[in-house]
């Protein structure tokens, strides 16, 4: 590889490219965002086939280098996931504008007017794996905030990308935005992802998803800030309290509705009260997953696989679940802060004081009573399609929408004020 071609290199062309766009698109109307969105989403329908075939060589190529299940239920597309990705564009381009919202405004003694204004972070990079989807959802988000977007797919997806990637950008380009509002990093080099971790001044913010070495990666090497999360370990709670049937349907739809997605539960705690904790274990493995339990879930289902200390540590993605017994909910508490990765808890009861106590205490991104973890997603929180999960303390936590895509400016309107 030439220097003129080094990924460095590549990397700040890109980012000089985006941020020519991010100037563009942080003058533009919500409707002239949104007329580009809604061009991009009737882009992918048109291109359907297009995409579909790009994406049966990933597959063929995934499944012949062997990746799980899991893996290509995620990169796997069809019609119905096509059709799906275009209408998450254009639920995109009718969410409203958060751009130019007035946070707050104080009026100062001497009569100055400060408000706190919404406005675009500026250019944004995504580093991502498998999906196919977050193509067409991180570029439909950065663009309606008013941000130019740099997309660094998996090599597992390249040909899915790229498909997808070339319909969102003639859409775009036929509304009239600039082409330079989505750009893609066609190099499958793992330097490039090293280049955009390192690009402070072209890239203002970075937004891995994918595996946990992806991510630990990013939080590692990043000298760009990064909103992501590394682990998905949710909990679903039985307090002594739940209504049987529903703490079963429950609990087998966090588990087993998709199993690799980072909302799935992955440890399920039973209050030791709780009548029919043998009844969410067979339920569970009815289902097609596999238990692996602690000795007091064992003494009820001695089959049952005896739990290690490192599964109530792992994010399985899998049709896997750690099972334990806690006594009471400040026992699933202490469980849940000691192994938990403070991304989504769930807690299942009909006592109000101690679902009051478990929402309080749980310190995740996203807590849920009497709910499903697999409602950890953007699209079911009504912000449109979600860029990622954040679980992090700083600008943005939970899904990460339009919102989560701003910061803000002050600006102050004065009377003709001097301090003298």
């Amino acid at each position: 590889m030439a220097d003129t071609d080094s990924p460095q290199a590549l990397i700040a062309d890109l980012g000089r490219r985006a941020r020519g766009a991010a100037r563009v698109l942080a003058g533009l109307s919500t409707e002239a965002k949104a007329s580009g969105l809604r061009a991009a989403a009737a882009a992918l329908r048109r291109g359907a086939a297009a995409i579909l075939t790009a994406n049966a060589l990933d597959m063929e190529r995934a499944a012949a280098a062997g990746l799980s299940a899991a893996m290509l239920d995620r990169l796997r597309l069809d019609p119905a996931r096509v059709a799906a990705m275009a209408a998450g564009v254009d639920a995109v381009a009718a969410l409203d504008d958060p751009v130019g919202r007035v946070i707050d405004e104080t009026v100062r003694p001497n009569g100055l007017v400060l408000r706190r204004v919404r406005v675009p972070i500026g250019v944004i990079g995504i580093i991502y794996e498998s999906r196919p989807n977050v193509t067409a959802d991180a570029a439909a988000l950065c663009v309606m905030a008013g941000n130019a977007v740099i997309l660094r797919g998996g090599s597992e997806a390249v040909e899915s990308n790229h498909a997808i990637h070339a319909a969102m950008v003639a859409g775009l380009v036929e509304a009239g935005l600039p082409a330079e509002a989505a750009l893609r990093v066609d190099t499958t080099d793992r330097a490039a992802v090293g280049a955009m971790l390192t690009a402070d001044g072209a890239i203002d913010m970075i937004v891995p998803r994918g595996g946990k070495s992806l991510v630990a990666r990013v939080q590692a090497e990043a000298r760009v800030p990064v909103l992501a999360h590394l682990d998905g370990i949710n909990h679903v709670y039985v307090d002594a309290s739940a209504d049987a049937a529903m703490a079963e349907r429950i609990v087998v739809d966090a588990k087993m509705r998709r199993t690799g997605i980072c909302g799935a539960m992955e440890t399920l705690l039973i209050d030791r009260a709780f009548p029919a904790a043998a009844r969410l274990v067979d339920a569970l493995r009815d289902a097609g997953c596999e238990v692996r339990g602690d000795d007091a879930i064992r003494a009820g289902n001695p089959d049952v696989t005896p739990a290690s200390d490192e599964d109530w540590d792992t994010e399985y993605l899998d049709a896997v679940a750690s099972v334990a017994v806690v006594d009471g909910v400040d026992a699933a508490l202490a469980h849940i802060a000691a192994h938990g990765s403070h991304h989504t808890d769930a807690i299942v009861a009909e006592n109000d004081a101690v679902a009051q106590r478990f929402i309080a205490a749980v310190d995740s991104a996203i807590v849920l009573w009497n709910a499903s973890t697999q409602f950890a997603d953007g699209g079911e929180f009504g912000l449109g399609a979600e860029i990622g999960i954040a679980t992090g303390r700083l600008h943005a936590r939970g899904p990460v929408a339009l919102e989560g895509l701003t910061t803000y400016k002050w600006v102050g309107i004065g009377t003709g004020q001097v301090r003298g």
